[in-house]
């Protein structure tokens, strides 16, 4: 018996409250960690260039199993490996926290990327599912800004964590959470949504794809050493072999031919990578500069941390809601040119640069990416066939966290370069601040090239 009306509206409300709580659990696990470095660096022994991998391989593996996860969720139900994730993530969550040494909770942490691809895609493919056109941009802003919501309250709490408890809590923390989450799932969310025909999985496809990921980190990391050299060869290699397989495949993992039929779509995806790549190694290396450099306590460095993050929930709903009735692009590339500024003017820091001047700038850019993210999402979900809502929701995860590989893998290879093997002590304060300016430049150049490729994608059937 169809649903009414009513019905329809009580699921699809229930549905983004789940997907949304989701979605401050995910970004609240992975950036509090952020802040907990330090301490984990000094308790395992681990020096920097380990140190840079928390990130890199979290992020890693949540692009390396993004396509899979959304694949599989088309084929098998968005809800159930949405799930799945998050049984995972709390599992991952408990076995980095009981790590004894640097190399197990790294291999922890790739586990954990896998779980969070298998949340974020499936999440906003479900919120696409269930929700009107004419709504799916407040709705995708609400979302958004519980990822903001996430990321707002992580460096605060990793911080408080850390010093009441250890490093080991800011993993441990939130798994009676996720628990509770999957008890409400099982209990009140009913419904699936999935394809109507099942399609055969590409594991070439996946394979390849692989390959080309972990051989563009690996070798960015160990450039110019000859053996980068050819990893990032064999990456290039690698995604020429994906692009051509998949379009050629009869059940491709994603339909490449998406990208050049639909400028608007390619555009955005393109616009999307550039931003996360100049923001989340920032985020990094800022909080190892505050607590480090500034002498800032976690809690205290978290604090500073958590105002962009801030300022980007409070953004998110309404750039939705003006995604809605505006053009998407002219709100999107006016938060591409203040995010511009407030790097610009974090540029000029240096070690006698106020807390004060360093959490203006940070407010800046949590108001330019607020205003953003959600219009660029709302552009990408829009230019989607109703068939191809899972693939585009992979694409714009995948973008996103390509980009946040690209700008970490960048980092590590700054961070090899400077700091090397070296614990971090005093003496290497000078290190980390060029690695730092090395990294805002990098952020900015990213930024001023998404501005303008936003202002040259042309207009949405939507506008």
């Amino acid at each position: 018996m169809p649903k009414t009306s009513s019905e329809n509206f009580a699921v699809a409300k229930f549905a983004l409250i789940i997907v949304c709580l989701g979605s401050i659990i995910g970004p609240l696990g992975m950036a509090s960690v952020n802040i907990a470095i330090p301490d984990l660096a000094a308790d395992l022994q681990a020096n920097a260039k380990m140190v840079s991998w928390l990130p890199t391989l979290f992020i890693l593996s949540s692009v390396i199993f993004m396509l899979p996860a959304s694949k599989l969720a088309d084929n098998y139900g968005r809800k159930r490996i949405y799930a799945y994730g998050l049984a995972l993530n709390a599992f991952s969550s408990v076995m980095c926290g009981f790590g004894n040494s640097i190399e197990w909770v790294l291999f922890w942490r790739f586990v954990q990327g896998a779980a969070a691809a298998m949340i974020f895609g499936p999440g906003v493919a479900i919120i696409t599912s269930v929700t009107p056109s004419h709504k799916r941009g407040a709705a995708l802003g609400i979302a958004s800004a519980c990822v903001y919501v996430g990321l707002t309250i992580a460096p605060a709490v990793g911080g408080w964590l850390t010093e009441l408890w250890g490093w080991r809590s800011v993993f441990l923390f939130q798994v009676p959470i996720v628990i509770a989450l999957l008890l409400l799932i099982k209990m009140r969310l009913s419904g699936e949504w999935k394809n109507d025909e099942k399609t055969k999985y590409d594991w070439w496809g996946t394979f390849i794809f692989a390959v080309f990921a972990s051989s563009l980190v690996y070798g960015l990391s160990i450039v110019p050493n000859s053996l980068g050299l050819v990893m990032l060869g064999l990456s290039a290699i690698s995604l020429a072999l994906f692009i051509l397989h998949q379009s050629r495949s009869r059940r491709p993992l994603i339909r490449v031919q998406m990208f050049r039929e639909n400028r608007v779509f390619s555009m955005s995806l393109t616009t999307s990578l550039l931003m996360y790549a100049s923001n989340f190694p920032l985020i990094f290396l800022m909080s190892l500069y505050l607590q480090y450099v500034k002498g800032l306590s976690p809690s205290h460095a978290g604090q500073v941390i958590l105002v962009q993050a801030l300022s980007m929930a409070i953004m998110a709903p309404l750039s939705g809601r003006l995604a809605d009735r505006f053009q998407p692009r002219v709100v999107a590339t006016l938060g591409c040119v203040i995010v511009a500024c407030g790097l610009l003017v974090l540029s000029s820091m240096n070690t006698q640069t106020s807390v004060a001047y360093i959490t203006s700038s940070f407010l800046l850019i949590g108001i330019g990416f607020g205003l953003f993210s959600t219009p660029n999402n709302n552009a990408i979900m829009g230019s989607a066939k109703s068939h191809e809502v899972g693939a585009a929701s992979a694409s714009m995860n995948l973008a996103r966290t390509i980009g946040n590989l690209f700008g970490m893998s960048l980092v590590n290879l700054m961070v090899h370069f400077y700091l090397g093997n070296a614990q971090f002590t005093p003496e290497q304060n000078p290190a980390l601040i060029k690695t730092v300016e090395m990294a805002l430049n990098m952020s900015l150049a990213f930024v001023v090239v998404a501005c303008v490729i936003s202002v040259l994608r042309g207009k949405s059937r939507s506008e």
